[in-house]
């Protein structure tokens, strides 16, 4: 079991405003960071959020705009000024390389820490641990794009320690093995871990749409989502703006969102045009009856749901 949490760093598009930065998610599990997007000047509200400096990290880059990129030899600089010593791994499509080279090239960037890049050239799962997988769909944007889903596996069942305590089992180790499904012998007498412990638990299953349009795809790809993170630069007013510029409205996300039976939506992308995004996700909540708004430095956590 690990904790999670989302801490949106950056929540404008194309143009930071004095109330939001360029697009950056971290999402915080356990020990780990994983960081969707970095934005110019994302390092800022990094350090402001105190996430640290030498923990395990994973970033992925939906695409190379630079309102979602460009952040990158920064943060990276400014994690190796810092003292850094942990690898860390990035994912993007396959210009990704050529992007952080050449720029390390020329600015003749030195770092304390290894950078190791996972150029992405198919859907699926692109990172695995013990317990969570993150997988990808291609986005229908503008330029080659990648959507994301943190999947974790499943939980182990609910141990009956009123059924154990029955069945003269002692407790410590044993009880450990018996959850983790194994079986067990106890004088010459097998116990089933099934016999006390109830079916596996669900994971937590998060999406990040990064900038798209919306479509059937991406609704296959988000369904059942406990919290779906998806972009919102227009409302309905612009939807022929949006068309034009591969992005979407807060009307088309909620309707995704609804569709794709996603417990939570959470809106971000703003167009730097609104002063106050409530417009948008009043326009959400008329669709979908569990929306929030992504706003610079604020923590949405993610509990258990089984």
């Amino acid at each position: 079991m690990a904790d999670m949490k989302i801490v949106f760093l950056g929540t404008s598009a194309a143009i930071p405003t004095e109330k939001r930065g360029l697009s950056s998610i971290v999402i915080k599990r356990g020990g780990e960071l994983l960081i969707f997007d970095i934005g110019e000047g994302m390092q800022k509200n990094f350090l402001q959020a105190k996430l640290g400096i030498n923990k395990k990290m994973k970033v992925f880059i939906t695409h190379l705009h630079i309102d979602h990129c460009l952040g990158l030899l920064g943060f990276f600089q400014t994690m190796s000024l810092l003292g850094r010593t942990k690898k860390i791994d990035i994912y993007g499509e396959s210009r990704l390389r050529e992007f952080i080279h050449e720029n390390f090239r020329i600015i003749n960037i030195g770092l304390s820490f290894e950078i190791a890049i996972h150029v992405i050239d198919k859907e699926g799962v692109i990172a695995s641990e013990d317990d969570y997988q993150i997988s990808c769909c291609r986005a229908d944007h503008s330029v080659p794009a990648f959507s994301y889903c943190i999947n974790e596996l499943p939980r182990p069942g609910i141990f009956n320690i009123e059924k154990a305590s029955k069945l003269s089992i002692p407790k410590g180790k044993l009880y450990n093995r018996l959850q983790n499904g194994e079986d067990v012998v106890i004088d010459g007498k097998l116990i089933k871990s099934n016999e006390v412990v109830g079916p596996k638990r669900r994971g937590r299953k998060i999406g990040i749409s990064g900038d798209t349009r919306p479509s059937s795809k991406l609704g296959n790809f988000f369904d059942s989502c406990d919290i779906l993170i998806f972009e919102s630069t227009y409302n309905h007013d612009y939807q022929t703006k949006a068309i034009e510029t591969f992005h979407s409205t807060s009307a088309e996300a909620a309707l995704l969102a609804k569709e794709s039976n996603c417990s939570k939506l959470i809106l971000t992308h703003f167009s730097s045009r609104y002063d106050d995004p409530n417009i948008l996700l009043d326009e959400a909540r008329s669709i979908h009856n569990n929306v929030d708004l992504a706003e610079d430095m604020k923590t949405f956590y993610i509990p258990y749901t089984e």
